[in-house]
């Protein structure tokens, strides 16, 4: 039968038939041929019949040209009616998170405050991982032999004898197989036992393991928990933490915050990233070119764009000022100062900047006297004495009422520790104190280009601490604790803990711990996944070549000199 050409685009689309053909009754002749077709996303059929093989072809080809044209129209629709529900669903996005912007004040009335120390434990169970190893296969099953049938010639002629000879014979083989086999299975066996034994007592160890780290850090919890109910300075800070950190807010809030405590006048200083103007959504409606495939969007009124900053950056203060408030039932916080800052472009400079636009200090009974569900937040703010200019969008900086207080009583003054100029001072045996003021200096230049500061503690009250850095970008600074351990031995996990203790109860983002020595295994296990640095003595030789400085570390020389085994 003659062939058939299919010209299609989108022939991955259509099933076509086989080509069928009607022959006379004498079966001499072709009358007619036949072929069938269905376009599978267009639902359509079609057959297709013709007298002659030339004419069927050209009915093939006038018939997928049509489908294809009308395909790649029903695409085209397709794509127009996605482009308009895209441009559809953006517009109402950003009408709901404006909606969503307009009453963040009232969101969090509905929202209990205070902290739930229990859901900040980990409640966790240990999945146990199952012994997955096949039990050994059965013992083969070797059939016993089937006695032999003795005749009567067999007694006569004497072969009896001989059959059941090789009878025995096989039964004793059979007997010897079955008894390998017996064996074989129970040593395979035996061997899986030791193998799970082994298995479950390494999982029971885990086990044990995953629930003393818990239980410990659960303990962390309560502990810190019971130091905020005492009024440690500290952990009242990271307590604020807390409460600020678990807020629910839109997207567009950074959530970046700098705080700091003055337990005599009981008074909460708070610096808060307010968002980028920018980043709010401003668009009104957006419109799809099917021409280009193109989403064209129109903004709110720049009016209207303004207000909504203010707005928001009104309601953010007053909702902030809020929570703390709620949250802190033992009443540790009597006045809250709120430093609201943005992260803008001086135009003088063109460089970023850090401007603070807002400033308000209220104290808890004139604060929780206020009906924040009624009132207007930027009234509310200009009653309570807020600073600000008349528009916060124009980003206007202004000098806040009061700034945060980076002083400690337990930071002394820097001591500068000066280095053999050869390098042959080495580190693993000076003394502790100097090695944590080398520490200090080192840290210190390591800051300067981000104009961060490193100040030294008292080695008899440093709360394990000997060092603070404070870094002030927004971003990835903050307070940041720093442990100097001149070893001469590899560190424990033991001092990683205790790093991460002080890490929570100094409430910093950050916590570096510096040896002259290496770390143990355990200790960059538990490391990992916490906001914790880990530096070696060759990180600190690196660190020190980099400012400029040599030095040398000899852990076997510096235990000879310190009298150390």
């Amino acid at each position: 039968m003659p062939d058939i050409t299919f010209d299609s685009v989108h022939l991955d689309k259509i099933q076509i038939g086989k080509l069928r053909a009607k022959w006379s009754a004498s079966g001499a002749q072709i009358l007619r041929y036949y072929i069938d077709f269905r376009h599978i996303p267009l639902d359509l059929h079609k057959e297709l019949s013709a007298p002659d093989i030339g004419v069927l072809q050209n009915k093939v080809d006038s018939l997928l040209a049509a489908w294809d044209k009308k395909y790649d129209t029903h695409l085209t629709s397709k794509v127009t009616a996605q482009g308009k529900d895209l441009a559809t669903e953006m517009a109402l996005n950003a009408d709901r998170r404006r909606s969503e912007l307009k009453t963040l004040l009232h969101a969090t009335l509905k929202v209990d405050d205070a902290v739930d120390w229990e859901s900040l434990k980990s409640k966790a169970v240990y999945v146990k991982q199952l012994f997955t190893e096949p039990k050994p296969p059965q013992p083969r099953q070797i059939p016993a032999p089937t006695e032999p049938k003795i005749g009567f010639f067999d007694k006569i002629f004497g072969s009896a004898k001989e059959k059941r000879a090789r009878y025995h014979a096989l039964v004793d083989a059979a007997n010897k197989g079955k008894d390998e086999e017996r064996a074989k299975f129970e040593r395979l066996s035996n061997e899986r036992s030791r193998r799970q034994h082994a298995w479950d007592e390494d999982q029971k160890q885990k086990a044990q393991a995953f629930l003393a780290e818990q239980n410990r850090a659960n303990a962390l919890i309560d502990e810190m928990k019971g130091r905020w109910l005492a009024g440690d300075l500290d952990t009242i800070i990271e307590h604020a933490t807390l409460v600020l950190e678990r807020s629910s807010l839109p997207e567009c809030v950074p959530k970046n915050f700098d705080l700091a405590y003055q337990p005599e006048a009981k008074t909460l200083v708070l610096h808060y990233q307010l968002p980028d103007p920018d980043d709010l959504p401003l668009t009104k409606t957006v419109r799809y070119i099917a021409s280009t495939g193109e989403l064209l969007e129109t903004k709110i009124a720049q009016k209207e764009a303004k207000d909504l900053f203010d707005s928001v950056c009104y309601q953010l203060c007053l909702r902030v000022c809020h929570e703390l408030f709620e949250a802190d039932t033992p009443n540790h916080v009597e006045v809250i100062v709120f430093n609201g800052f943005t992260d803008t472009v001086d135009r003088a400079t063109g460089k970023n900047a850090l401007a603070i636009i807002m400033s308000v200090m209220t104290n808890r009974k004139d604060f929780l006297v206020l009906d924040l569900g009624r009132v207007d937040p930027k009234a509310c703010f200009k009653a309570l004495k807020g600073v600000a200019a008349s528009s916060l969008f124009g980003l206007a900086p202004i000098a806040p009422i009061i700034e945060i207080d980076r002083s400690d009583r337990r930071f002394i003054d820097a001591k500068s520790v000066a280095l053999d100029e050869d390098g042959a001072t080495n580190l693993a045996s000076m003394h502790w104190e100097d090695f944590e003021h080398l520490v200090r200096q080192l840290f210190e230049k390591e800051f300067a280009s981000r104009g961060g500061e490193v100040r030294v503690t008292q080695a008899s009250s440093d709360g394990g601490v000997d060092a603070v850095a404070f870094d002030p970008d927004p971003i990835t600074g903050g307070k940041i604790v720093i442990q100097a351990k001149r070893y001469t031995k590899t560190v424990g996990v033991s001092a990683v803990r205790d790093l991460y203790g002080t890490l929570l109860s100094e409430g910093a983002s950050k916590g570096i711990l510096i040896t002259t020595a290496d770390f143990g295994p355990d200790a960059h296990k538990f490391a990992a996944g916490k906001p914790i640095t880990l530096l070696s003595g060759a990180n600190m030789l690196h660190l020190l070549h980099k400012h400029g400085t040599k030095a040398k570390i000899d852990l076997k020389e510096a235990r000879k000199e310190l009298g150390l085994t």
